[in-house]
Order: structure tokens, then C-alpha cells, then sequence
């Protein structure tokens, strides 16, 4: 975007950042509050106390090969799941258990939990339902393919999980685990739940969204990327749906009959530079975005007002997401840069 070259980061005024040598696959905040973890692709996870994000970040050595996941546990701490077939929990005080074991031979490639007490584990091409002490609740699956990716619904009633030709919803205390299939031809990777429900959103292997209305399974077709969507998020109310996939921050209106028919609202572009990730404040219409070329900028929905976060220059940004409070803010790259912020100093 243009002039952020000039611009005060608000990395340099309330963060901190640090090299942390490898590909940030997943950077996200513990729901108690006192923990923000990195996970990287050389299998270490980076432990922060968010409120001192400027001192000691702990290296946990937390899977033998790659992080494919992370993700806030139900109440406190953090789940990653690597490549090495395990789903591990790193405690607030850095303190590291194997939660479940997969085999070798399988990657736990997406993990997702629910405040209730609900952890869903995507796992090859079944769906591992958890409760919150580790206990197996069921297996959900197999898929047609590989699980793309997995969402609870706001309530943790139901569980999605994307694949080929579609996405799967099962109800989590169905006695028969029989899913309603939402199909549409092509593979669905990113999947975004409405906060009220009534509607699931994937990104898709070529350059498109496809989402279903829940009521009556109509369809929502939103095209027009010049690039693939890796990121989607609904904002706090659902008013709108945020994309990655453009040189801008792609916003799709789910209100007064949208998507269908409606075009997009576009904030923070300009220079054509490919945003990558988006992230949805948990209370307000405000987004945070993350561009091909390290650029970090928050954007408020209803203005059009672009503050920014984090300079270009540190690789793709490939991680992003808001603490709880909607006080913080974590990131990474590529490159293996990684920052953290506390917006509520000054």
C-alpha cells in the first residue's frame, strides 16, 4: 500500500520481534491469556507471556519433524500437531504432554477446539473428536480425501470438515455418525463457520470461495482472485466474510442478501502485492492483514482507515490472529520472523 514506507509500525512502538530461523506455520494465543505460541516447520514451538512479549520466549522442542498446527486448547495452553503423528499440549508455564499418538506415518494437519471442552483433529481422512482431558470421543469419517480443513460452530454443536467435492457436517452428540454432505465439484481446503450459523464458507484449490446457506443448502459462489485464498474469517457479527487471495483484503458481504449478487468492499490495496492471511477482531469490524512481502497493516471496516502493524521486508506473512481480549496480536513469516503486539499500551 502506498506510503507505508514512511508510516510508524506499531510493531516498533508496542512489540516485539525475533528471528526465529524457520517457516511460522501457525501463531496463535491461549485462551487463559498468559501464553502465545509460534509454531515453526523445524518442529519447535516459541513460547511467549503476552503481557511481556519483550522478555524470554521459550524454544520447545515440541514434535521430531515438521509443526503442521496449532491452535488455543479449550482452556488454557496450546495444541500443535506435527508431522511425526502426535497431538502435543504446551502449558501456559512451558510444561509439554502428548495428548494423542496417530502413527508415524500420519500428519496431524489441522487442529481446531471449542471453550466447551471439544478438541477436533483432522487426521488423513478422518475427523479424531476429543474431550478436553484426551479422552476419544469418536472418529468421524473417512472423507472422500484428505481433510482440508475442520471449524466449529460458534455453539460447538457441530463440527466441518472440508475435503474433495465438498464439506462434511456432523453433529458432535449425534448418536449415529452419519454427516450432512454440502457438495460442490473441486477441492475445499479453508473452511469458515458464520457466527450465527447459518452459512460455511471454504477456500478452494482454484481461485474461488464456494459457501452454502445451511437452511436450504443454497449455494454461494465468490470468484474473481487473482490468487489462492489460503486465509477466510468471519468478522465478530458476521456482517462480513474476509478473504486473503488478492492484492487487497477481500471483504464479502453477508447481509441485506449477500453474498449473492453484491459485490466485494476491497480495503488496503494499491501496490499489487498478495495478501496472505487475514485475521477478524473478536469483538469490533475491524481486520488485520498480512501481505506477500512481510507487510502487516489493521484495517477498520466501516472507515476505510488503514493503521500499520509490521514493515515489509521478512517474508510472506503465513500466520496471524487476535488474543481473546482483541488486545493482541501475533504473526510470522516465511522466513521464520515473528511478532507479537499489545495494543492496549498507550
Amino acid at each position: 500500500m502506498s506510503g507505508v514506507a514512511e508510516a510508524d509500525f506499531l510493531l516498533e512502538q508496542r512489540g516485539t520481534g525475533r528471528e526465529l530461523g524457520a517457516w511460522v506455520v501457525g501463531a496463535v494465543f491461549g485462551r487463559e491469556g498468559r501464553s502465545a505460541g509460534f509454531a515453526l516447520s523445524d518442529g519447535t514451538v516459541h513460547l511467549a507471556n503476552p503481557a511481556e512479549h519483550a522478555g524470554e520466549w521459550r524454544r520447545i522442542e515440541a514434535h521430531d519433524g515438521a509443526a503442521l498446527s496449532l491452535a488455543p486448547d479449550c482452556a488454557q495452553g496450546l495444541l500443535s500437531g506435527g508431522d511425526d503423528g502426535k497431538l502435543v499440549r504446551i502449558a501456559p508455564d512451558g510444561a509439554v504432554e502428548t495428548v494423542a499418538g496417530f502413527g508415524t506415518m500420519k500428519w496431524v494437519d489441522h487442529v481446531t477446539t471449542h471453550a466447551s471442552g471439544l478438541r477436533a483433529v483432522a487426521v488423513g481422512k478422518n475427523v479424531h473428536l476429543l474431550d478436553g482431558k484426551a479422552a476419544k470421543l469418536k472418529v468421524l469419517g473417512p472423507h472422500p480425501s484428505t481433510v482440508g480443513g475442520i471449524a466449529f460452530d460458534a455453539k460447538g454443536k457441530r463440527v466441518f470438515a472440508s475435503h474433495y467435492n465438498g464439506v462434511s457436517s456432523w453433529f458432535v452428540a449425534a448418536k449415529e455418525d452419519k454427516p450432512r454432505v454440502l457438495d460442490w465439484k473441486g477441492s475445499h481446503h479453508a473452511v469458515a463457520v458464520a457466527p450465527d450459523g447459518q452459512a460455511v464458507v471454504t477456500a478452494m484449490q482454484e481461485n474461488a470461495l464456494h459457501g452454502w446457506r445451511l437452511s436450504d443448502s443454497q449455494h454461494m459462489r465468490m470468484s474473481g482472485y487473482p490468487a489462492k485464498t489460503q486465509s477466510i474469517a468471519f468478522t465478530a457479527k458476521g456482517r462480513w466474510l474476509a478473504s486473503s487471495g488478492a492484492d487487497a483484503v477481500v471483504l464479502w458481504p453477508f447481509f441485506g442478501g449477500g453474498p449473492m449478487g453484491k459485490a466485494p468492499t476491497e480495503l488496503a490495496g494499491g501496490d499489487q502485492v498478495i495478501c496472505t492471511r487475514v485475521a477478524c477482531h473478536p469483538q469490533h469490524e475491524v481486520v488485520v492483514a498480512g501481505f506477500q512481502d512481510g507487510l502487516v497493516l489493521m484495517a477498520e471496516i466501516a472507515s476505510g482507515k488503514v493503521v500499520p502493524v509490521a514493515a515489509p521486508g521478512r517474508g510472506a506473512v503465513s500466520a496471524l490472529s487476535w488474543n481473546p481480549a482483541g488486545t493482541q496480536l501475533a504473526f510470522g513469516t516465511e522466513t521464520g520472523f515473528a511478532g507479537l503486539l499489545d495494543l492496549a499500551k498507550g
